[in-house]
C-alpha cells in the first residue's frame, strides 16, 4: 500500500488541457518523507513502515527522538507516523516522494485532525431540529428530554447532547488524485480534504 504524509496548503483550481474544464483541487505539499522505521511480522507482530514528515528545530525535540531520527540519517522532524503494509524494498534513510506513490487518476482515502469548532449545542452538532417559537415557548434551541423518570432513573450512555466539537481524527476515502507535481511536491485532489491549512494529513491509496 502506498503512503505518504504531507501538508494542506489549501484549495485552488485548475483547468482540464484536454477537455478545459475547471478542476477545484486541495493542494497538499506532498513530501519528501523519511523512512525512519521498518516494522516487520517475524520480530513485529505486523508489517508496517514509520515516515517522518516536517522538518522543525532541533531544540524542539527531545534527545530521544534526535536520536531516533539520527539512526535514519534524517534531520529533526516534526511528525512520525506509521502505515501498516509491506515495506517491500524500502530501507531505513530512504526518501519517500509523491511522485514514487502515486499518480493522476488514484483514488486515495486522507486522514486529518478535523477544524475545532468549539463547544456547540445539539441543533449545529448532530442536526437536531429546534422548537417551536410561537405561544410562549421557551424550548426553542433547547434539545429537550433527555431521559425517564423512574424507569431506568438515568440517562443512558451515548445519548446525543452539546458538547465539544470537531478537533478528531477523521479519514475521508474516495478522493481523487487529479494531479502529482514532482518538482514541486504538490499532490492536487478532488474531494473534501480534512483539516485546516497548514495541518499535516496522512495520504494513503485505498487498495
Amino acid at each position: 500500500m502506498g503512503a505518504i504524509m504531507g501538508r494542506k496548503l489549501g484549495m485552488t483550481q485548475i483547468f482540464d488541457p484536454e477537455g478545459g474544464q475547471v478542476e477545484r483541487v486541495t493542494a497538499i505539499e506532498a513530501g519528501p518523507c523519511w523512512v525512519t522505521g521498518i516494522r516487520r511480522a517475524e520480530r513485529d507482530g505486523y508489517d508496517a513502515v514509520q515516515l517522518g514528515f516536517g522538518e522543525t528545530r532541533k531544540k524542539s525535540l527531545t534527545k530521544g527522538q534526535l536520536g531516533h531520527l539520527s539512526k535514519a540519517d534524517a534531520p529533526p522532524l516534526r511528525r512520525l507516523a506509521e502505515f501498516r503494509g509491506e515495506p517491500g524494498e524500502l530501507k531505513v534513510g530512504a526518501q519517500v516522494k509523491v511522485a514514487d506513490v502515486f499518480e493522476a487518476g488514484q483514488k486515495v482515502k486522507i486522514s486529518g485532525v478535523s477544524k475545532g469548532k468549539g463547544f456547540q449545542g445539539t441543533i449545529k452538532r448532530h442536526n437536531f431540529s429546534r422548537g417551536p417559537v410561537s405561544h410562549g415557548s421557551h424550548n426553542v434551541r433547547a434539545p429537550g428530554s433527555i431521559g425517564a423518570s423512574a424507569t431506568p432513573s438515568r440517562v443512558f450512555k451515548g445519548v446525543r447532547g452539546p458538547g465539544q466539537m470537531g478537533n478528531e481524527r477523521v479519514t475521508q476515502p474516495g478522493l481523487h488524485v487529479v494531479d502529482v507535481r514532482a518538482d514541486t511536491n504538490l499532490l492536487l485532489v478532488r474531494g473534501s480534504v480534512p483539516g485546516p491549512k497548514g495541518s499535516i494529513v496522512e495520504i494513503r491509496t485505498e487498495v
